[in-house]
């Protein structure tokens, strides 16, 4: 399976500002949000910096929904794809799916402190969902069920760290932290309010309907 290889760190800088895909670091000093500002990378990045417009807008919005739900242009567009065969907002139903996602939901349970952490403890077996065990990143969660890390991987010092700080970072309204320890439960489907307010979900709607 296709997947991205390269510094993550400079995506963040080529979309102009924190995704959060580096886990604890990008809450420290050591960000290279915070070491080298908001310019692209590359030797010329200041220099490449200007203001979109129309098309070059609509792009840079897309890439931006891509990179921080860490999914390539096919899956991207696949999604969309449904959203718009769904009632409702087109922008809207994109990105509930996109936070149904079984390793965002890993994410934003407090499991793991980034989203690629989250789908690599995915997909080696180490979540299960209503008690059985599922390796697939991209598994929608429904309302009702239970995530929970398995047993021995509860010991994990990564889990565990994460886990602790989990509050500190927050949690949806739509996700309940379980009566066991190491378990959340989807009690709704997630709001427009619980999604990312810089999102601007209608400008790759406009993209996708050229």
């Amino acid at each position: 399976m296709a997947r991205y290889r390269d510094a993550v760190c400079r995506l963040c800088r080529r979309e102009g500002g924190k995704l959060f895909l580096k886990g604890d670091r990008c809450f420290k000093p050591s960000c290279a949000i915070e070491k080298r500002g908001t310019n692209p990378p590359g030797q010329h990045g200041a220099a490449r910096r200007k203001m979109l417009q129309g098309y070059g807008e609509q792009l840079r919005e897309k890439q931006k929904v891509k990179r921080i739900y860490f999914i390539l242009e096919k899956q991207f567009r696949n999604y969309f794809e449904k959203a718009r065969r769904q009632k409702g907002v087109t922008g809207e139903n994109l990105l509930f799916m996109l936070e149904r996602r079984l390793d965002n939901v890993v994410y934003r349970s407090g499991f793991s402190t980034s989203r690629r952490q989250a789908r690599q403890l995915v997909n080696h077996g180490h979540i299960e969902v209503n008690g059985r065990k599922v390796d697939i990143p991209s598994f929608q969660v429904k309302a009702g069920d239970a995530i929970a890390v398995k047993g021995r991987t509860q010991n994990n010092t990564h889990v565990e760290g994460a886990w602790s700080t989990a509050a500190g970072r927050g949690r949806p309204a739509w996700l309940s932290a379980g009566g066991q320890e190491f378990t959340v439960n989807v009690s709704a489907t997630p709001r427009r309010e619980d999604i990312d307010a810089n999102i601007n979900e209608q400008l790759i709607v406009e993209l996708y309907s050229k």
